[in-house]
């Protein structure tokens, strides 16, 4: 390797691990050569000397993530054949087994989902999996998963083959070199620090591995991760155990088994684990172990070995407890910094840095280099985590139950975080508590799913894909929506006042719609990039000739900033977050104007108060600011309220809300009633290569506006006529199965899409969804109206109904009235 670092380079890369070396790799791929990769200590020494090497496909249930695995897996697989160095890989085969009815229908939906981009997966029976297995007790077994070309790959072979194929296409790899600091100018990063010297950059990446917090902090960037005991043991050699046993997990016992010189390697992701060294990782540590904790971990190591029972007997030659990082939601932080500009992040793989490498490496290089990742990255980017995720506190809490979730204990519907709750809560959080409110956390936030009622047994929440005891107490928030009234308390949602002589100027040159319109509009809109992709969607209200409030849903408050901020450049104008100043209810219904005419003097009558308009109005002894929108299909009102006066306005609207049946609705309700309107979700439908003529709402664009990111890929997108893929609401025709995500669409006997989001639509009888589908030859109207259509739900195709308007109210009389 090289000894010395250079003066400049175009990307310097801090970190050589997997990841960090499989960055590399892909640039000069991509015909970036000045590259240099730092490394304090030697190829390897964090954590990739150590993983355990799986590579597999199975339990992934998102485009990007399939891509990686598969990606990783064919990389790993032919490498040699360019470097000359093998990565070891073998494909054994991986087994994923099922001991409930919940894991099993996880494993048939997700071979379902992976089929759609030509996974090879078979189910086995017990007695095949005993055949294939034969060390293991399948007594309990439902079921099994297995997928042949999966396999198993040497961590530091993968890490030196790429090496030799970075080093091969030009870039620098430095070992001994640390990292002490990070330079900045304005709000682009400029280079770093080192022991040796500095070194001028135009693009840095964390790919720092456990110590990404800690780098991320050099710049002003939060990077919340946090290293955790990982455990692992190795047997004697086993008579039976041979080189092509496929690799096993068994989520259900925490565990996972793969051949190890003759005898097991037995791994574990036990549900409460341990965080390792709060404050920090040494510099210093490289190559390291951690002393195992016996008296804790044993209960779950007996667990395990319950699935090989000839463990128990066998020697066990090394039980290896090492670090390895993890993040809040067991999700990789990857991308651009909302922080600084150019500074990139590839942190926090929990556990899965070398089943990922090759695909992350590839998808991080062509972000960087043309300025926008070519897959939908939404629910992995760096931005999505919020800064209090990096304190002591909540990385201690939340930290040791993510390995247990990254295993399997999230796998179903109604599971949410036990541990480091009650971060974020709404200005009326008590009033939804004496309400009977259950509550789940997002961005922090505790938001009501659902509501029990004041003094009512909330029933339990189950971790199922079957309907859940609450689905009666969801249908009748539903129905208080559609037939009466209801108030969603959403006041999660993040808000930024822009203001200044320039601000419709800095939101003009952003948004994808024209903000130079009279005081009192309300205008949804969308930032796009450079492919025409939304960066985010968002309500902009035009408070004032030069104020403007722009609210987006809680996890883009991070993005949504920076992107303001970024937009200013050099105009008059300030970006002002003022999230926590507000609270915001949501309340809608065909009564919500009877309800708000009781409580006002402003005239709230259609002609005077029109749709998507907003004005300041007196409600009981508060002023607040009060705009007609609806995310539900319905006449309906949003309320801005200042913090100190939302408890008076929320009791003030249920004393007067009894007679006209006013009710509490949470987002679980929310969902339902949204996706029968076809209203769009940012996170769970629609993302980052999502174009607004791809999920139907053009509407936004204003096509005579000279500039504005992405300006020239819509026109050609325009141009082009039918476009080959379209978002589609769809209704399944049988009230009985439910929709979530990922179920496959079948035109005429072809598997041509798949549900984006999914709820059950109590008004339409049937669970609904926003669907995605695609055609070489183009997504028409016609092409969907002649075909025959089912949804693919678990193990059988279910008739439904597939087009492209709302199911709901397509001619919006209800909002209209």
């Amino acid at each position: 390797m090289a000894s010395g670092v250079p003066d400049r380079a175009r990307v310097v890369i801090i970190g050589g691990g997997v990841i960090g070396i499989s960055i590399a790799y892909h640039l000069t791929k991509l015909g970036w050569s000045d590259v240099v990769v730092l490394e304090q200590a030697s190829l390897t020494a964090g954590t990739t000397w150590h993983a355990a090497g799986l590579i597999t496909s199975a339990g992934m249930s998102d485009e990007v993530s399939v891509f990686m695995s598969t990606y990783s897996r064919e990389l790993y697989a032919t490498l040699e054949e360019e470097t000359g160095l093998s990565t070891g890989f073998r494909p054994i085969g991986h087994l994923h087994v099922a001991s409930n009815p919940t894991r099993l229908e996880t494993l048939r939906r997700e071979a379902a989902y992976q089929r759609r981009f030509g996974e090879e997966s078979y189910e086995l029976s017990p007695t095949e999996i005993a055949d294939l297995w034969p060390l293991a007790d399948t007594s309990d077994l439902l079921a099994g998963s297995f997928v042949p070309k999966d396999g198993r790959a040497n961590p530091v072979d993968v890490t030196m083959s790429l090496a030799r194929g970075a080093r091969s296409g030009g870039a620098r790899i430095v070992e001994g070199a640390r990292v002490t600091g990070v330079t900045c100018v304005g709000d682009t990063v400029a280079g770093v620090d080192t022991d040796q010297g500095p070194i001028e950059a135009e693009y840095v990446v964390n790919a720092a591995g456990m110590w990404g917090r800690q780098v991320g902090a050099m710049a002003g960037v939060d990077v919340p991760l946090q290293a955790a005991e990982h455990y692992y043991l190795i047997t004697e050699p086993i008579d039976g155990v041979h080189r092509d046993l496929p690799v096993m997990e068994d989520p259900d016992a925490y565990g996972y088994y793969r051949e190890e010189t003759g005898g097991l390697l037995v791994g574990l992701f036990e549900p409460q684990a341990a965080p390792w060294n709060l404050g920090g990782i040494p510099a210093e540590f490289a190559f390291g172990e951690i002393e195992p904790d016996w008296d804790r971990i044993a209960p779950f190591v007996d667990r395990a070995m319950d699935r090989i029972p000839v463990v128990r007997s066998a020697g066990v030659r090394k039980f290896f407890c090492g670090p390895e990082s993890f993040t809040s939601d067991a999700l990789p932080l990857l991308g651009e910094s909302p922080e600084v500009r150019n500074f990139f992040v590839a942190c926090g793989l929990n556990s899965v840095g070398i089943l990922l490498g090759g695909g992350v490496g590839h998808v991080m290089a062509d972000w960087i280099v043309n300025g926008r990742p070519a897959f939908d990255m939404t629910g992995l980017t760096a931005d999505r985590a919020m800064p209090f995720e990096v304190t002591p506190a909540f990385r201690r809490d939340r930290i040791p139950e993510v390995l247990g979730i990254l295993f399997g204990d999230a796998v179903a519907p109604g599971w949410s975080p036990r541990t480091a709750r009650n971060v974020r809560r709404s200005p009326v959080h008590e009033r939804l508590v004496a309400h009977g409110a259950h509550f789940n956390t997002s961005s922090g936030w505790e938001w009501a799913e659902f509501f029990a009622g004041a003094g009512a047994p909330a029933p339990k929440v189950e971790r199922t894909w079957r309907r859940q005891p609450h689905f009666a107490l969801i249908e009748a928030e539903h129905r208080a929506v559609r037939e009466r009234v209801g108030l969603l308390d959403m006041s999660f949602m993040c808000k930024f006042l822009v203001q200044g002589r320039d601000a419709t100027a800095v939101l003009n040159a952003l948004m994808v719609s024209e903000m130079d319109v009279p005081v009192g509009r309300v205008i949804y809109s969308a930032i796009l990039n450079s492919g025409g992709g939304m960066e985010l969607d968002c309500t902009v209200t035009r408070l004032a000739e030069d104020r403007y409030m722009v609210i987006g849903t809680d996890w883009v408050q991070r993005r949504l900033e920076a992107l303001l901020r970024r937009g200013l450049g050099s105009r008059p104008a300030t970006v002002t977050d003022v999230t926590s100043g507000w609270a915001l209810f949501s309340v809608q219904g065909p009564a919500s104007r009877q309800l708000l005419a009781g409580l006002t003097s402003a005239d709230l009558s259609h002609d005077a108060f029109a749709y998507l308009s907003g004005r300041r109005i007196d409600l009981g002894y508060v002023p607040v600011w009060a705009q007609r929108v609806t995310y539900v299909g319905e006449l309906g009102f949003e309320l801005h309220v200042p913090s100190e006066y939302s408890r008076t306005v929320y009791d003030a609207l249920f004393d007067a809300g009894p007679d006209l049946g006013l009710r509490n609705v949470g987002m679980s309700a929310l969902d339902g009633l949204r996706i029968e309107k076809g209203y769009r979700d940012y996170g769970h439908d629609i993302g980052g290569t999502d174009t607004p003529l791809e999920i139907g709402v053009g509407f936004m664009v204003a096509w005579d506006k000279s500039s504005f990111p992405g300006r020239e890929a819509l026109l050609a997108q325009k141009a082009a006529g039918v476009l080959p893929s379209r978002f589609v609401n769809v209704l399944v025709r049988d009230p009985g199965p439910l929709l979530y995500h990922g179920e496959g669409l079948w035109r005429d006997g072809e598997l041509v899409g798949d549900i984006q989001a999914g709820a059950y639509g109590y008004t339409l009888g049937g669970a609904v969804g926003i669907g995605s589908v695609d055609r070489a030859a183009g997504v028409s109207r016609d092409w969907i109206d002649s075909g025959t259509w089912e949804v693919h739900i678990v193990d059988r195709r279910y008739p439904a109904q597939v087009q492209l308007g709302p199911l709901y109210d397509p001619d919006r009389t209800r909002i209209l009235r």
